[in-house]
Protein backbone atom coordinates (compact mmCIF):
# COMPACT_ATOMS: atom_id res chain seq x y z
CA UNK A 1 0.00 0.00 0.00
CA UNK A 2 1.06 3.62 -0.48
CA UNK A 3 2.75 5.37 2.42
CA UNK A 4 0.94 8.58 1.50
CA UNK A 5 -2.83 8.66 1.49
CA UNK A 6 -4.65 10.10 -1.52
CA UNK A 7 -5.52 13.79 -1.28
CA UNK A 8 -9.26 13.14 -0.88
CA UNK A 9 -8.63 11.07 2.24
CA UNK A 10 -6.41 13.73 3.79
CA UNK A 11 -8.96 16.42 2.95
CA UNK A 12 -11.62 14.27 4.58
CA UNK A 13 -9.39 13.94 7.66
CA UNK A 14 -9.12 17.72 7.91
CA UNK A 15 -12.91 18.06 7.89
CA UNK A 16 -13.41 15.47 10.65
CA UNK A 17 -10.51 16.80 12.71
CA UNK A 18 -11.91 20.33 12.56
CA UNK A 19 -15.29 19.06 13.75
CA UNK A 20 -13.68 17.04 16.55
CA UNK A 21 -11.52 19.97 17.67
CA UNK A 22 -14.30 22.55 17.54
CA UNK A 23 -17.30 20.57 18.78
CA UNK A 24 -16.13 17.50 20.72
CA UNK A 25 -12.85 18.44 22.40
CA UNK A 26 -14.23 21.42 24.39
CA UNK A 27 -16.85 19.22 26.08
CA UNK A 28 -14.90 15.95 26.31
CA UNK A 29 -14.03 16.41 29.99
CA UNK A 30 -17.64 17.29 30.83
CA UNK A 31 -18.92 14.20 29.01
CA UNK A 32 -16.42 12.02 30.84
CA UNK A 33 -17.34 13.39 34.26
CA UNK A 34 -21.12 13.29 33.77
CA UNK A 35 -21.41 10.10 31.65
CA UNK A 36 -23.60 12.21 29.38
CA UNK A 37 -24.46 10.81 25.95
CA UNK A 38 -23.62 13.56 23.42
CA UNK A 39 -26.95 13.51 21.57
CA UNK A 40 -26.41 16.86 19.82
CA UNK A 41 -22.92 15.89 18.71
CA UNK A 42 -24.25 12.61 17.27
CA UNK A 43 -27.03 14.52 15.51
CA UNK A 44 -24.44 16.78 13.88
CA UNK A 45 -22.39 13.75 12.91
CA UNK A 46 -25.45 12.41 11.13
CA UNK A 47 -25.97 15.70 9.31
CA UNK A 48 -22.33 15.62 8.18
CA UNK A 49 -22.76 12.09 6.83
CA UNK A 50 -20.40 10.54 9.39
CA UNK A 51 -22.97 7.94 10.46
CA UNK A 52 -23.25 6.51 6.95
CA UNK A 53 -19.74 6.82 5.53
CA UNK A 54 -19.23 3.43 3.78
CA UNK A 55 -22.82 2.94 2.61
CA UNK A 56 -24.39 3.41 -0.79
CA UNK A 57 -25.81 6.81 -1.68
CA UNK A 58 -28.86 4.91 -2.92
CA UNK A 59 -29.93 4.53 0.72
CA UNK A 60 -28.76 7.94 1.87
CA UNK A 61 -25.19 6.97 2.69
CA UNK A 62 -22.07 8.99 1.93
CA UNK A 63 -20.86 6.47 -0.65
CA UNK A 64 -17.30 6.60 0.67
CA UNK A 65 -14.86 3.86 1.67
CA UNK A 66 -13.90 2.00 4.80
CA UNK A 67 -10.66 3.98 4.76
CA UNK A 68 -12.74 7.15 5.13
CA UNK A 69 -14.68 5.47 7.94
CA UNK A 70 -11.47 4.38 9.67
CA UNK A 71 -10.08 7.92 9.50
CA UNK A 72 -13.32 9.36 10.91
CA UNK A 73 -13.28 7.02 13.92
CA UNK A 74 -9.58 7.73 14.44
CA UNK A 75 -10.04 11.50 14.41
CA UNK A 76 -13.07 11.45 16.71
CA UNK A 77 -11.26 9.12 19.13
CA UNK A 78 -8.21 11.37 19.07
CA UNK A 79 -10.20 13.82 21.22
CA UNK A 80 -12.73 11.44 22.83
CA UNK A 81 -12.66 7.65 22.58
CA UNK A 82 -16.32 7.47 23.62
CA UNK A 83 -17.55 9.56 20.69
CA UNK A 84 -15.33 7.49 18.40
CA UNK A 85 -16.93 4.22 19.43
CA UNK A 86 -20.46 5.64 19.10
CA UNK A 87 -19.70 6.04 15.40
CA UNK A 88 -17.83 2.74 15.18
CA UNK A 89 -20.44 0.54 16.87
CA UNK A 90 -23.25 2.21 14.93
CA UNK A 91 -21.52 1.73 11.58
CA UNK A 92 -19.72 -1.61 11.84
CA UNK A 93 -22.04 -3.46 14.22
CA UNK A 94 -25.49 -1.94 14.09
CA UNK A 95 -25.73 -1.00 10.41
CA UNK A 96 -23.34 -2.99 8.22
CA UNK A 97 -25.21 -6.28 8.77
CA UNK A 98 -28.44 -4.84 7.36
CA UNK A 99 -26.53 -3.45 4.39
CA UNK A 100 -24.89 -6.82 3.76
CA UNK A 101 -27.62 -9.35 4.55
CA UNK A 102 -30.87 -7.39 4.53
CA UNK A 103 -33.70 -7.49 2.03
CA UNK A 104 -34.65 -4.41 0.01
CA UNK A 105 -37.62 -3.93 2.33
CA UNK A 106 -35.38 -4.07 5.40
CA UNK A 107 -32.94 -1.63 3.83
CA UNK A 108 -35.66 0.87 3.04
CA UNK A 109 -37.20 0.58 6.50
CA UNK A 110 -34.07 0.38 8.66
CA UNK A 111 -30.89 1.05 6.70
CA UNK A 112 -32.00 4.40 5.32
CA UNK A 113 -32.67 6.07 8.73
CA UNK A 114 -29.48 4.49 10.11
CA UNK A 115 -27.14 5.83 7.46
CA UNK A 116 -28.56 9.35 7.55
CA UNK A 117 -28.24 9.50 11.33
CA UNK A 118 -31.97 9.53 12.11
CA UNK A 119 -31.47 6.22 13.94
CA UNK A 120 -28.50 4.97 15.92
CA UNK A 121 -27.67 1.27 15.60
CA UNK A 122 -26.66 -1.32 18.20
CA UNK A 123 -25.56 -4.96 18.20
CA UNK A 124 -26.70 -7.60 20.70
CA UNK A 125 -24.37 -10.61 20.85
CA UNK A 126 -22.70 -10.83 24.28
CA UNK A 127 -24.40 -12.63 27.19
CA UNK A 128 -23.38 -13.73 30.67
CA UNK A 129 -22.38 -17.15 29.32
CA UNK A 130 -21.64 -16.12 25.74
CA UNK A 131 -18.68 -13.76 25.76
CA UNK A 132 -15.64 -14.99 23.87
CA UNK A 133 -17.63 -18.20 23.30
CA UNK A 134 -20.46 -16.57 21.35
CA UNK A 135 -21.84 -19.97 20.42
CA UNK A 136 -23.03 -20.26 24.04
CA UNK A 137 -25.99 -17.96 23.31
CA UNK A 138 -29.00 -18.56 25.59
CA UNK A 139 -31.41 -15.91 24.25
CA UNK A 140 -34.15 -17.73 22.35
CA UNK A 141 -36.44 -16.89 19.43
CA UNK A 142 -39.35 -19.33 19.11
CA UNK A 143 -41.28 -19.50 15.83
CA UNK A 144 -44.92 -18.66 16.56
CA UNK A 145 -46.15 -18.57 12.98
CA UNK A 146 -46.50 -14.87 12.22
CA UNK A 147 -43.67 -13.83 14.51
CA UNK A 148 -40.75 -15.01 16.64
CA UNK A 149 -41.07 -14.79 20.42
CA UNK A 150 -37.81 -13.43 21.78
CA UNK A 151 -36.69 -14.03 25.38
CA UNK A 152 -33.35 -13.47 27.05
CA UNK A 153 -30.74 -10.85 27.84
CA UNK A 154 -27.71 -9.26 26.23
CA UNK A 155 -24.98 -7.46 28.18
CA UNK A 156 -22.34 -4.78 27.50
CA UNK A 157 -24.25 -3.30 24.56
CA UNK A 158 -22.72 -0.12 23.14
CA UNK A 159 -25.20 2.66 22.26
CA UNK A 160 -27.96 1.09 24.39
CA UNK A 161 -30.49 2.44 25.16
CA UNK A 162 -29.95 5.38 22.78
CA UNK A 163 -29.98 3.18 19.67
CA UNK A 164 -33.30 2.67 17.92
CA UNK A 165 -32.52 -0.64 16.20
CA UNK A 166 -30.43 -3.61 17.30
CA UNK A 167 -29.12 -6.66 15.48
CA UNK A 168 -29.72 -9.47 17.99
CA UNK A 169 -28.61 -13.10 17.92
CA UNK A 170 -30.89 -15.78 19.36
CA UNK A 171 -31.20 -19.55 19.36
CA UNK A 172 -33.79 -20.69 16.82
CA UNK A 173 -32.86 -24.37 16.75
CA UNK A 174 -31.71 -25.66 20.16
CA UNK A 175 -29.06 -28.34 20.29
CA UNK A 176 -27.26 -27.27 17.12
CA UNK A 177 -24.77 -24.89 18.71
CA UNK A 178 -23.65 -22.09 16.43
CA UNK A 179 -25.60 -23.70 13.56
CA UNK A 180 -28.86 -23.02 15.37
CA UNK A 181 -28.47 -19.28 15.92
CA UNK A 182 -30.28 -16.62 13.88
CA UNK A 183 -30.09 -12.83 13.73
CA UNK A 184 -32.99 -10.40 14.01
CA UNK A 185 -33.59 -6.68 13.60
CA UNK A 186 -35.19 -5.62 16.87
CA UNK A 187 -36.76 -2.19 17.22
CA UNK A 188 -36.47 -0.29 20.49
CA UNK A 189 -40.24 0.24 20.46
CA UNK A 190 -41.17 -3.47 20.42
CA UNK A 191 -43.28 -4.35 23.46
CA UNK A 192 -41.39 -6.31 26.11
CA UNK A 193 -38.00 -4.92 25.04
CA UNK A 194 -36.43 -3.03 27.97
CA UNK A 195 -33.01 -1.90 29.15
CA UNK A 196 -30.98 -1.96 32.34
CA UNK A 197 -29.59 1.17 33.88
CA UNK A 198 -26.45 2.21 31.92
CA UNK A 199 -23.15 0.93 33.27
CA UNK A 200 -20.76 3.22 35.13
CA UNK A 201 -17.55 2.50 33.21
CA UNK A 202 -13.84 3.09 33.71
CA UNK A 203 -13.47 4.83 30.35
CA UNK A 204 -15.29 5.82 27.14
CA UNK A 205 -17.83 7.39 29.47
CA UNK A 206 -19.50 9.53 26.79
CA UNK A 207 -20.46 6.26 25.10
CA UNK A 208 -23.52 4.76 26.76
CA UNK A 209 -23.60 1.02 27.51
CA UNK A 210 -26.44 -1.07 28.97
CA UNK A 211 -28.14 -4.47 28.92
CA UNK A 212 -30.94 -5.50 26.57
CA UNK A 213 -33.81 -7.39 28.22
CA UNK A 214 -36.31 -9.36 26.15
CA UNK A 215 -39.54 -10.59 27.72
CA UNK A 216 -41.90 -12.23 25.22
CA UNK A 217 -40.91 -9.74 22.52
CA UNK A 218 -42.83 -10.36 19.30
CA UNK A 219 -40.41 -9.93 16.42
CA UNK A 220 -42.15 -9.92 13.01
CA UNK A 221 -41.11 -12.68 10.62
CA UNK A 222 -39.88 -10.07 8.17
CA UNK A 223 -37.31 -8.92 10.76
CA UNK A 224 -35.29 -12.13 10.45
CA UNK A 225 -32.00 -10.93 8.98
CA UNK A 226 -30.71 -13.13 6.19
CA UNK A 227 -31.24 -16.88 6.41
CA UNK A 228 -32.52 -18.85 9.36
CA UNK A 229 -29.75 -20.36 11.53
CA UNK A 230 -27.03 -18.31 9.83
CA UNK A 231 -26.88 -15.70 12.60
CA UNK A 232 -23.61 -16.89 14.12
CA UNK A 233 -21.89 -16.74 10.75
CA UNK A 234 -23.23 -13.23 10.19
CA UNK A 235 -22.10 -12.13 13.65
CA UNK A 236 -18.53 -13.30 13.00
CA UNK A 237 -18.49 -11.45 9.66
CA UNK A 238 -19.83 -8.31 11.33
CA UNK A 239 -17.13 -8.54 14.00
CA UNK A 240 -14.40 -8.73 11.33
CA UNK A 241 -15.40 -5.26 10.18
CA UNK A 242 -16.02 -4.09 13.71
CA UNK A 243 -12.41 -4.82 14.59
CA UNK A 244 -11.27 -2.27 12.02
CA UNK A 245 -13.42 0.29 13.84
CA UNK A 246 -11.94 -0.60 17.24
CA UNK A 247 -8.42 -0.59 15.80
CA UNK A 248 -9.14 2.91 14.47
CA UNK A 249 -10.48 3.97 17.86
CA UNK A 250 -7.36 2.64 19.59
CA UNK A 251 -5.14 4.39 17.05
CA UNK A 252 -6.96 7.68 17.61
CA UNK A 253 -6.72 7.43 21.41
CA UNK A 254 -2.99 6.69 21.14
CA UNK A 255 -2.46 9.54 18.67
CA UNK A 256 -4.25 11.99 20.94
CA UNK A 257 -2.16 10.94 23.93
CA UNK A 258 1.05 11.17 21.93
CA UNK A 259 0.29 14.67 20.64
CA UNK A 260 -0.63 15.85 24.12
CA UNK A 261 2.53 14.41 25.69
CA UNK A 262 4.72 15.83 22.91
CA UNK A 263 3.31 19.33 23.39
CA UNK A 264 3.60 19.12 27.17
CA UNK A 265 7.19 17.84 27.03
CA UNK A 266 8.16 20.83 24.84
CA UNK A 267 6.61 23.32 27.28
CA UNK A 268 7.64 21.75 30.60
CA UNK A 269 11.03 23.22 31.59
CA UNK A 270 13.24 21.44 34.10
CA UNK A 271 16.97 21.99 34.72
CA UNK A 272 16.89 24.78 32.16
CA UNK A 273 15.43 22.91 29.15
CA UNK A 274 12.28 21.27 27.85
CA UNK A 275 11.88 17.79 29.35
CA UNK A 276 11.26 16.40 25.88
CA UNK A 277 14.88 17.06 25.01
CA UNK A 278 16.20 14.80 27.75
CA UNK A 279 17.50 11.75 25.96
CA UNK A 280 15.26 9.21 27.68
CA UNK A 281 12.14 11.23 26.94
CA UNK A 282 13.19 11.95 23.36
CA UNK A 283 13.71 8.22 22.78
CA UNK A 284 10.28 7.51 24.30
CA UNK A 285 8.64 9.99 21.92
CA UNK A 286 10.56 8.54 18.97
CA UNK A 287 9.35 5.04 19.84
CA UNK A 288 5.77 6.33 20.15
CA UNK A 289 5.90 7.98 16.72
CA UNK A 290 7.33 4.83 15.12
CA UNK A 291 4.75 2.50 16.63
CA UNK A 292 1.90 4.86 15.73
CA UNK A 293 2.96 4.75 12.09
CA UNK A 294 3.12 0.96 12.18
CA UNK A 295 -0.35 0.78 13.71
CA UNK A 296 -1.73 3.25 11.17
CA UNK A 297 -0.42 1.17 8.27
CA UNK A 298 -1.99 -1.98 9.71
CA UNK A 299 -5.35 -0.28 10.25
CA UNK A 300 -5.56 1.37 6.84
CA UNK A 301 -4.39 -1.82 5.13
CA UNK A 302 -7.23 -3.79 6.75
CA UNK A 303 -9.75 -1.12 5.72
CA UNK A 304 -8.46 -1.11 2.14
CA UNK A 305 -8.72 -4.90 1.96
CA UNK A 306 -12.30 -4.78 3.24
CA UNK A 307 -13.14 -2.26 0.52
CA UNK A 308 -11.53 -4.55 -2.06
CA UNK A 309 -13.47 -7.56 -0.70
CA UNK A 310 -10.21 -9.42 -0.19
CA UNK A 311 -10.94 -12.93 1.05
CA UNK A 312 -9.62 -13.44 4.56
CA UNK A 313 -9.35 -9.74 5.42
CA UNK A 314 -10.51 -10.84 8.88
CA UNK A 315 -6.91 -11.80 9.62
CA UNK A 316 -5.74 -8.27 8.79
CA UNK A 317 -8.57 -6.77 10.86
CA UNK A 318 -7.59 -8.94 13.84
CA UNK A 319 -3.91 -8.00 13.44
CA UNK A 320 -4.78 -4.30 13.30
CA UNK A 321 -7.02 -4.54 16.34
CA UNK A 322 -4.48 -6.57 18.32
CA UNK A 323 -1.55 -4.28 17.57
CA UNK A 324 -3.33 -0.93 17.78
CA UNK A 325 -5.12 -1.71 21.05
CA UNK A 326 -2.00 -3.10 22.74
CA UNK A 327 -0.19 0.02 21.57
CA UNK A 328 -2.95 2.29 22.90
CA UNK A 329 -2.66 0.82 26.38
CA UNK A 330 1.14 1.03 26.38
CA UNK A 331 1.46 4.43 24.73
CA UNK A 332 -1.15 6.19 26.88
CA UNK A 333 0.66 4.95 29.97
CA UNK A 334 3.94 6.39 28.68
CA UNK A 335 2.22 9.65 27.75
CA UNK A 336 0.81 9.97 31.25
CA UNK A 337 4.28 9.24 32.66
CA UNK A 338 5.75 12.08 30.62
CA UNK A 339 3.27 14.42 32.30
CA UNK A 340 4.43 13.27 35.73
CA UNK A 341 2.05 14.06 38.59
CA UNK A 342 0.03 16.41 36.39
CA UNK A 343 -1.05 13.47 34.25
CA UNK A 344 -2.73 11.84 37.22
CA UNK A 345 -5.18 14.71 37.67
CA UNK A 346 -8.73 14.67 36.31
CA UNK A 347 -9.19 17.13 33.47
CA UNK A 348 -5.81 16.43 31.86
CA UNK A 349 -6.58 14.65 28.60
CA UNK A 350 -3.89 11.97 28.93
CA UNK A 351 -5.58 10.72 32.11
CA UNK A 352 -8.80 10.19 30.14
CA UNK A 353 -6.97 8.65 27.18
CA UNK A 354 -5.27 6.25 29.60
CA UNK A 355 -8.66 5.05 30.89
CA UNK A 356 -10.25 4.97 27.45
CA UNK A 357 -7.51 2.80 25.97
CA UNK A 358 -8.06 -0.33 28.05
CA UNK A 359 -11.43 -1.31 26.62
CA UNK A 360 -9.99 -1.53 23.10
CA UNK A 361 -8.12 -4.68 24.18
CA UNK A 362 -11.37 -6.23 25.37
CA UNK A 363 -14.37 -5.59 23.15
CA UNK A 364 -14.99 -6.78 19.59
CA UNK A 365 -13.11 -9.86 20.73
CA UNK A 366 -10.44 -9.82 23.42
CA UNK A 367 -6.85 -9.66 22.24
CA UNK A 368 -6.43 -13.27 23.35
CA UNK A 369 -9.21 -14.14 20.88
CA UNK A 370 -7.48 -11.99 18.22
CA UNK A 371 -4.44 -14.24 18.51
CA UNK A 372 -6.71 -17.25 18.16
CA UNK A 373 -8.29 -15.73 15.04
CA UNK A 374 -4.91 -14.90 13.49
CA UNK A 375 -3.47 -18.33 14.26
CA UNK A 376 -6.52 -19.89 12.62
CA UNK A 377 -5.59 -18.15 9.38
CA UNK A 378 -1.86 -18.88 9.41
CA UNK A 379 -1.75 -22.43 10.80
CA UNK A 380 -2.85 -25.56 8.95
CA UNK A 381 -5.77 -27.40 10.46
CA UNK A 382 -4.77 -29.62 13.38
CA UNK A 383 -5.67 -33.11 12.20
CA UNK A 384 -4.64 -34.65 15.53
CA UNK A 385 -7.11 -32.62 17.59
CA UNK A 386 -9.93 -34.58 19.18
CA UNK A 387 -13.39 -33.22 19.72
CA UNK A 388 -13.92 -32.36 23.35
CA UNK A 389 -17.31 -33.50 24.58
CA UNK A 390 -19.04 -31.11 26.93
CA UNK A 391 -19.69 -32.73 30.30
CA UNK A 392 -23.28 -33.70 30.90
CA UNK A 393 -24.78 -31.52 33.58
CA UNK A 394 -25.35 -33.44 36.79
CA UNK A 395 -28.68 -33.23 38.55
CA UNK A 396 -28.66 -30.81 41.43
CA UNK A 397 -28.18 -32.50 44.77
CA UNK A 398 -30.86 -30.34 46.30
CA UNK A 399 -34.40 -30.30 45.05
CA UNK A 400 -35.44 -27.00 43.52
CA UNK A 401 -38.94 -25.69 44.13
CA UNK A 402 -40.44 -22.64 42.43
CA UNK A 403 -43.91 -21.69 43.65
CA UNK A 404 -46.47 -19.91 41.49
CA UNK A 405 -50.12 -18.97 41.70
CA UNK A 406 -51.83 -17.37 44.69
CA UNK A 407 -49.24 -15.35 46.67
CA UNK A 408 -50.58 -16.48 50.05
CA UNK A 409 -50.46 -20.14 49.07
CA UNK A 410 -47.00 -19.72 47.57
CA UNK A 411 -45.77 -18.00 50.75
CA UNK A 412 -47.24 -20.77 52.88
CA UNK A 413 -45.46 -23.44 50.82
CA UNK A 414 -42.15 -21.58 50.95
CA UNK A 415 -42.30 -21.15 54.74
CA UNK A 416 -43.21 -24.83 55.18
CA UNK A 417 -40.27 -25.86 52.99
CA UNK A 418 -37.80 -23.68 54.89
CA UNK A 419 -39.08 -24.90 58.25
CA UNK A 420 -38.72 -28.48 57.02
CA UNK A 421 -35.10 -27.65 56.20
CA UNK A 422 -34.60 -26.68 59.83
CA UNK A 423 -34.85 -22.90 59.60
CA UNK A 424 -36.28 -20.94 62.53
CA UNK A 425 -37.40 -18.01 60.42
CA UNK A 426 -38.40 -15.64 63.23
CA UNK A 427 -35.32 -14.12 64.80
CA UNK A 428 -34.17 -11.09 66.75
CA UNK A 429 -33.48 -8.05 64.53
CA UNK A 430 -29.88 -7.28 63.68
CA UNK A 431 -28.25 -4.10 62.35
CA UNK A 432 -29.65 -3.73 58.84
CA UNK A 433 -26.35 -2.20 57.74
CA UNK A 434 -24.25 -4.86 59.42
CA UNK A 435 -21.50 -6.80 57.66
CA UNK A 436 -22.88 -8.77 54.71
CA UNK A 437 -19.88 -11.09 54.72
CA UNK A 438 -20.34 -11.98 58.39
CA UNK A 439 -24.14 -12.21 58.33
CA UNK A 440 -26.03 -15.47 58.71
CA UNK A 441 -28.96 -14.10 56.70
CA UNK A 442 -29.58 -11.32 54.20
CA UNK A 443 -32.61 -9.86 52.49
CA UNK A 444 -31.43 -8.36 49.20
CA UNK A 445 -33.26 -5.97 46.90
CA UNK A 446 -32.84 -5.29 43.19
CA UNK A 447 -34.04 -2.78 40.61
CA UNK A 448 -37.37 -4.60 40.52
CA UNK A 449 -38.17 -3.07 43.91
CA UNK A 450 -39.15 0.13 42.10
CA UNK A 451 -39.65 3.28 44.17
CA UNK A 452 -37.60 3.91 47.30
CA UNK A 453 -40.68 3.68 49.50
CA UNK A 454 -40.92 -0.01 48.64
CA UNK A 455 -37.66 -0.66 50.49
CA UNK A 456 -39.63 -0.48 53.76
CA UNK A 457 -41.35 -3.79 53.06
CA UNK A 458 -37.95 -5.42 52.55
CA UNK A 459 -36.70 -3.90 55.81
CA UNK A 460 -39.71 -5.33 57.62
CA UNK A 461 -38.91 -8.82 56.30
CA UNK A 462 -35.24 -8.37 57.20
CA UNK A 463 -36.07 -7.30 60.78
CA UNK A 464 -38.50 -10.20 61.22
CA UNK A 465 -35.97 -12.80 60.05
CA UNK A 466 -32.88 -11.30 61.71
CA UNK A 467 -31.31 -10.41 58.36
CA UNK A 468 -28.93 -7.75 57.10
CA UNK A 469 -30.32 -5.61 54.27
CA UNK A 470 -28.32 -5.92 51.05
CA UNK A 471 -28.91 -5.67 47.33
CA UNK A 472 -27.56 -5.59 43.81
CA UNK A 473 -24.91 -3.16 42.60
CA UNK A 474 -27.36 -0.92 40.65
CA UNK A 475 -29.61 -0.57 43.71
CA UNK A 476 -26.61 0.80 45.63
CA UNK A 477 -24.74 2.60 42.87
CA UNK A 478 -27.59 4.02 40.78
CA UNK A 479 -30.59 4.20 43.12
CA UNK A 480 -28.53 4.63 46.31
CA UNK A 481 -31.17 2.78 48.34
CA UNK A 482 -28.42 1.01 50.32
CA UNK A 483 -24.82 2.02 51.09
CA UNK A 484 -22.23 0.95 48.52
CA UNK A 485 -20.54 -1.24 51.14
CA UNK A 486 -23.71 -3.34 51.35
CA UNK A 487 -24.14 -4.60 47.80
CA UNK A 488 -23.44 -8.21 46.87
CA UNK A 489 -21.61 -9.15 43.71
CA UNK A 490 -18.43 -9.92 41.85
CA UNK A 491 -17.06 -6.47 42.70
CA UNK A 492 -18.94 -6.21 46.01
CA UNK A 493 -19.48 -8.30 49.10
CA UNK A 494 -19.67 -12.08 49.13
CA UNK A 495 -22.48 -13.66 51.15
CA UNK A 496 -21.57 -17.09 52.53
CA UNK A 497 -24.25 -17.43 55.21
CA UNK A 498 -27.27 -19.69 55.66
CA UNK A 499 -30.19 -17.87 54.08
CA UNK A 500 -30.40 -15.38 51.24
CA UNK A 501 -33.76 -13.89 50.17
CA UNK A 502 -33.61 -11.83 46.98
CA UNK A 503 -36.48 -9.50 46.02
CA UNK A 504 -36.72 -8.08 42.50
CA UNK A 505 -33.23 -9.19 41.43
CA UNK A 506 -32.93 -10.68 37.94
CA UNK A 507 -29.72 -12.59 38.58
CA UNK A 508 -26.98 -10.91 36.55
CA UNK A 509 -23.59 -12.63 36.60
CA UNK A 510 -22.19 -9.76 38.68
CA UNK A 511 -24.64 -10.53 41.51
CA UNK A 512 -24.60 -14.33 41.18
CA UNK A 513 -20.87 -14.39 41.86
CA UNK A 514 -21.58 -12.94 45.28
CA UNK A 515 -23.98 -15.66 46.42
CA UNK A 516 -22.21 -18.76 45.08
CA UNK A 517 -21.41 -19.99 48.59
CA UNK A 518 -24.78 -19.18 50.19
CA UNK A 519 -26.38 -22.27 51.74
CA UNK A 520 -29.98 -21.52 50.68
CA UNK A 521 -31.05 -18.99 48.05
CA UNK A 522 -34.66 -17.82 47.82
CA UNK A 523 -35.77 -15.65 44.91
CA UNK A 524 -38.93 -13.52 44.65
CA UNK A 525 -39.50 -12.08 41.18
CA UNK A 526 -42.52 -11.44 38.97
CA UNK A 527 -40.61 -12.59 35.87
CA UNK A 528 -40.67 -16.35 35.65
CA UNK A 529 -37.84 -16.24 33.09
CA UNK A 530 -35.52 -14.37 35.48
CA UNK A 531 -32.17 -16.12 35.39
CA UNK A 532 -31.90 -16.09 39.17
CA UNK A 533 -34.55 -18.82 39.51
CA UNK A 534 -32.10 -21.30 37.94
CA UNK A 535 -29.67 -20.59 40.77
CA UNK A 536 -32.14 -20.73 43.64
CA UNK A 537 -33.28 -23.58 45.84
CA UNK A 538 -36.66 -21.94 46.36
CA UNK A 539 -38.51 -19.20 44.56
CA UNK A 540 -41.85 -17.47 44.23
CA UNK A 541 -43.01 -16.05 40.91
CA UNK A 542 -45.21 -13.06 41.66
CA UNK A 543 -45.57 -9.40 42.52
CA UNK A 544 -43.47 -8.70 45.61
CA UNK A 545 -46.10 -6.18 46.77
CA UNK A 546 -48.31 -9.20 47.43
CA UNK A 547 -45.75 -11.95 47.98
CA UNK A 548 -43.60 -10.29 50.66
CA UNK A 549 -46.54 -9.23 52.90
CA UNK A 550 -47.92 -12.76 52.58
CA UNK A 551 -44.50 -14.15 53.51
CA UNK A 552 -44.27 -11.84 56.53
CA UNK A 553 -47.74 -12.91 57.63
CA UNK A 554 -46.81 -16.61 57.44
CA UNK A 555 -43.57 -16.13 59.36
CA UNK A 556 -45.34 -14.15 62.08
CA UNK A 557 -47.62 -17.15 62.66
CA UNK A 558 -44.66 -19.32 63.65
Amino acid sequence: MSFNLPRDLEEFRKVVRAFAEEKVKPIAFHLDQTKEFPAEIVKEMGQMGLMGIPFDEKYGGAGLTNEHYSIAVEELSRVDGGVGVICSAHTSLGTWGINEFGTEEQKEKYLRPLVDGTYIGGFGLTEDNAGSDSAGTETTAVDKGDYYLLNGKKIFITNAPEAQTYLVTAVTEPGKGNHGISMFIVDKDFEGFTFSEPYDKLGIRSSITAELHFKDVKVPKENLLGELNKGFKYAMMILDGGRIGIASQALGIAQGAYESALEYSMNRIQFGKAVGHFQYNSFTLAQMATELKAARLLVYDAAKKKDAHVKGYGKDAAMAKLYASDLAEKLTSKALQLYGGSGFIKGVDVERHYRDAKITQIYEGTNEIMKLVISGYILPKDKTAKKVEKPVAQEAEKKQEIFTGDPKEAAKKLVAALVADGYKLKAEPVDLEGSVEEADRVVAIGMGIGEEGNVEIAKKLANLTGSVLSGSRPIAEVKKYIPLRQYIGLSGRKFKGDLYIGIGISGAMQHLKGVEEAKTVVVINNDESAKFFKHAKYGIVGDFHKVVPALIEEIEKL
